[in-house]
């Protein structure tokens, strides 16, 4: 292991800091192919582009670890749920209701156990 230097942070990066960033990135696509595909032109071109800006949008507004606003926990959560269900939804609207539910289930699993490890640290 090299050695830390003095004001130099460094990041150290586990399994669940990539499983959680997977799950972001499955989110961002889910709701792009629900934008495109399951709507009509021009609703297609806005909802594919706009509905995974907004959720990148709020994701670094409130969640990421270098967010905008600082919020209560609560509140952090509470968007980041909101985003995962965004894309269970647009699953489940897709007619794809099992895929999800699985996006679903990983990602708050996911979550929860990222949340826990940072509220520990």
């Amino acid at each position: 292991m090299p050695e830390d230097v003095p004001g130099v942070r460094t990041v150290r990066l586990t399994v669940l800091d990539v499983l959680r960033f997977l799950t972001e990135l499955v989110t961002i696509a889910s709701l792009a192919v629900w934008g495109f595909f399951a709507w009509p032109m021009p609703w297609s071109i806005v909802l594919g582009i706009g509905a995974p800006l907004l959720a990148i949008v709020l994701w670094a507004l409130f969640v990421s670890p270098k967010a905008v606003f600082a919020v209560h926990p609560f509140v952090r959560v509470l968007v980041e749920l909101l985003i995962f269900l965004s894309a269970t939804i647009a699953w489940w609207a897709f007619g794809h209701p099992w895929i999800g539910l699985a996006i679903g289930a990983v990602s708050v699993a996911i979550g929860v156990l990222h949340g826990r490890r940072r509220l520990s640290a």
